[in-house]
């Protein structure tokens, strides 16, 4: 893959994902999440990993591609976000997985050797995409058809990663048997849930655009402030539970309880000012 092919993918993939923040017709579907979490640019690496001939052209190429496509989206975000430039705040925890992709793409490169070190190196991301296809599963079962093409999209991602990057039908096998395993680990043990959502707060708050939020449990839930003048916040819950988050506004602070739970098999989230 050519240096120019690098930068033009970089743009397309900004510009793509861009939309589907941008656009509220995405809002809580699939799409969506190409600009909050990995799985599509899981793919996008290795595409690029994949066609460069040494590993670090593979590492050097690929944290290009995300140091030119993380900051564009949030560039081109912001004319239509209420934080206007301040929705570069959230571009920091991309910013430090940019750094990783790197050393990252450097090792990745080995896939293309063929061999158990594919296998090895290859399992990581057939965990997370499997963990990730589970949730949509789950997620699409309670509200069909909510997240069905992400678990599509992981799902096709895992077969074709076995296909074309381990050589022979014993390899294969081990990595088929990976996916089934984290898949009934995960039924046996995991809370886990994906779970979106357009919330407006209690007492109809308004703040400004300078306003900030924090989470006391990221682990638990995501919440990001939509529309800052309306109270309305986004939510994306990874599991069950109750946590806290703040909204700082100039002096000014106000205190949130967040609880996601599970009611007649529906997720649901339901949020109260804190006394």
């Amino acid at each position: 893959m050519s240096w120019m092919s690098v930068i033009i993918f970089s743009i397309v993939s900004a510009v793509l994902t861009a939309v589907f923040l941008i656009v509220p017709i995405f809002k809580g579907t699939s799409f969506i999440r190409v600009g909050e979490t990995f799985e599509a640019w899981i793919f996008f690496a290795v595409i690029i990993m994949s066609n460069c001939k040494k590993p670090l052209e593979s590492a050097e190429k690929t944290f290009v591609f995300f140091l030119i496509s993380q900051p564009l989206i949030y560039l081109m975000q912001v004319p239509f976000s209420q934080l206007g430039w301040g929705i570069f705040g959230y571009y920091r925890y991309w910013f430090y997985w940019t750094l990783a992709t790197f050393p990252m793409a450097f090792i990745g490169w080995y896939i293309k050797k063929k061999n158990w070190l594919s296998l090895v190196i290859l399992s990581p991301v057939i965990i997370y995409l499997t963990a990730v296809a589970y949730a949509s599963v789950r997620d699409c079962i309670e509200r069909f058809p909510h997240m069905l093409a992400m678990a599509i999209f992981c799902t096709l991602q895992i077969i074709c990663y076995i296909i074309a990057f381990l050589p022979d039908l014993k390899t294969r096998l081990v990595g088929f048997v990976i996916p089934f395993a984290v898949t009934a680990v995960l039924i046996i043990t995991s809370d886990s849930v994906s779970f979106t959502a357009s919330e407006i707060l209690p007492d109809d708050p308004s703040f400004s655009s300078e306003a900030a939020i924090s989470v006391e449990d990221e682990s638990v839930v995501n919440v990001q402030l939509e529309d800052p003048e309306r109270g309305t916040v986004y939510i994306n819950a990874q599991k069950y539970g109750t946590t806290d988050f703040i909204i700082t506004d100039g002096e000014n602070e106000y205190v949130y309880t967040i609880e996601i739970y599970k009611e007649n098999g529906v997720s649901a989230a339901k949020i109260t000012a804190a006394e």
